[in-house]
């Protein structure tokens, strides 16, 4: 029944311009708004809706994951930017912030709303 349509993503913060200020401007991504809502336009035309909720709640898993071939430079980058890579005790993550066991290696940070992303690579 949905197999053709062109579905899409969607996530809450608590402050619609300083996310877009963070996904625009810290991350690079091109953002638009239109009716109160933010649209991410991320690579290939897959949109990822944004949008203000009154006593907005952070997600405690990652709501986007950035693909990138090289994790290093992509955090390195990312803290020049200002941006803090998340700790967890159940990983055990490098003096980076990455966690380089099982699956992809990766590293996650948090958007002003308090929502988690990710950078990951594949091994």
């Amino acid at each position: 029944m949905f197999a053709d349509t062109k579905a899409f993503s969607g996530f809450a913060v608590d402050d619609l311009p300083k996310a877009q200020e963070f996904y625009g401007e810290t991350l690079g991504i091109r953002t638009s708004e239109e009716h109160g809502l933010m649209t991410l336009h991320i690579a290939d035309d897959r949109p990822t809706l944004v949008y203000p909720k009154p006593g907005h709640t952070p997600a405690n898993y990652t709501v986007l994951n950035f693909p990138v071939d090289d994790i290093d430079s992509a955090v390195e980058e990312l803290s020049t930017r200002g941006v803090e890579m998340e700790r967890y005790e159940d990983f055990e993550q490098d003096d980076k912030g990455i966690f380089r066991g099982g699956g992809p290696y990766i590293a996650w940070f948090k958007d002003p709303a308090g929502n988690v992303l990710s950078v990951l690579q594949e091994k």
